[in-house]
């Protein structure tokens, strides 16, 4: 029997979370799963998600305050009444669907300021005469808790409402108890599932440049990508880089940076084949964030890693101390980011081993194994 599939996700800032759900979403429904991705974002454009439905819920992003600060698309207070009336649509399409597997993206680890909506999720789950399995979908890196309370709320949501906790990692390299030490209280419960990369294999002839330049989702990405174009007036001018903006990156400084296009400099909003573009790139110049890094993983590249770190932001600078530490990439923070510094990490980088590529990643249909296994 095909089992139905309720994927929530609620991206607020990148859009990392939605490429890792979309990700497993089609590796699910490949495997003949039917799957609802329930989405709370703001809409990205480009994106693939297979076979499985989308749902679109009235879309809410961070505001200025960070990220427990809820607005509208235009930037207007998200209120209490459109939280209530955003509940109830929620509730609804989940009686529609009626689901076996209902699947939360990163809550209850993150997404803490969505709880208006999906505690009642849950409880309206574990009313439901057969109740569907319920997981948590959480990247192999949490951010550090602010207050032991916080972590206990976790655990404690973990011990109410979920029968497992599926991890996109592996323990050899970061075990869930490096950042979330309180998972030794639900050990039988957490599934690791392997990173989850794309899908496919690379193809055979791909692209040449000498560095890609990518700043996810570009929300976040300015920095990176002053430093890299000033980086790169200071290499050989036969050299040919790729600059990849994001599509979030404010449309005055895309069409600012777009503007520097040069002979061996290319620069572009969005390229929907990055993951392969990177299999026939020399070097990779990127933030830590898990997808990113995962495309890097599998195309073999050297790479100079520049963590996200602003807001108090961990998890991303534990991935690239790590990657560094294993000699997979060269670690750059964001508080010593220059044009200088970041052509010296460039010209290390470039000493790293290079390694073939084609490296499977099959977090997502290990994803799908687990489910099938378990329902």
């Amino acid at each position: 029997m095909s089992r139905r599939v309720f994927f929530y996700v609620q991206h607020l800032l990148g859009m990392g979370h939605l490429v890792r759900s979309y990700r497993i979403a089609r590796a699910l429904a490949a495997g003949g799963m039917q799957v609802t991705i329930v989405s709370g974002g703001v809409p990205t454009k480009g994106l693939d998600h297979g076979a499985a439905d989308l749902v679109q819920l009235p879309p809410v992003k961070a505001g200025e305050r960070g990220f427990s600060d809820l607005v509208h698309p235009d930037g207007t207070m998200f209120s209490n009444d459109d939280r209530a009336k955003r509940r109830d649509l929620l509730l609804q399409h989940f009686d529609r669907l009626n689901p076996d597997i209902l699947l939360t993206e990163a809550f209850p680890f993150g997404r803490r300021q969505m709880r208006f909506e999906l505690i009642p999720l849950l409880e309206r789950a574990h009313r439901r005469a057969a109740r569907p399995l319920i997981a948590a979908s959480v990247r192999d890196i949490l951010q550090d808790q602010k207050t032991p309370a916080r972590a206990q709320e976790i655990a404690t949501f973990v011990e109410q409402f979920y029968d497992a906790v599926l991890v996109h990692g592996t323990p050899e390299f970061i075990p869930l108890t490096a950042t979330f030490p309180l998972a030794t209280g639900f050990a039988d419960k957490i599934r690791y599932t392997g990173l989850v990369g794309p899908d496919a294999a690379p193809p055979a002839q791909v692209p040449s440049y000498d560095v890609i330049v990518s700043a996810g989702g570009g929300a976040v990405g300015a920095p990176l990508i002053a430093a890299a174009l000033g980086a790169h007036k200071s290499f050989a001018p036969e050299e040919q880089w790729l600059i990849v903006t994001g599509p979030h990156l404010p449309e005055a400084l895309a069409a600012e940076i777009e503007a520097q296009a040069a002979p061996g400099l290319i620069v572009k909003r969005f390229v929907p084949d990055l993951p392969d573009l990177l299999c026939g790139a020399r070097l990779s110049i990127s933030q830590a964030g898990y997808n990113t890094v995962a495309d890097i993983l599998r195309a073999g590249r050297r790479a100079v890693l520049v963590p996200f770190a602003a807001g108090g932001e961990t998890e991303q600078t534990l991935r690239a101390e790590t990657m560094a530490d294993r000699g997979l990439a060269v670690s750059l923070t964001e508080r010593d980011l220059s044009a200088q510094t970041l052509r010296e990490a460039i010209l290390r980088a470039r000493q790293l081993p290079q390694r073939a590529a084609g490296l499977p990643l099959q977090g997502a249909a290990q994803t799908h194994a687990i489910l099938q296994a378990m329902t």
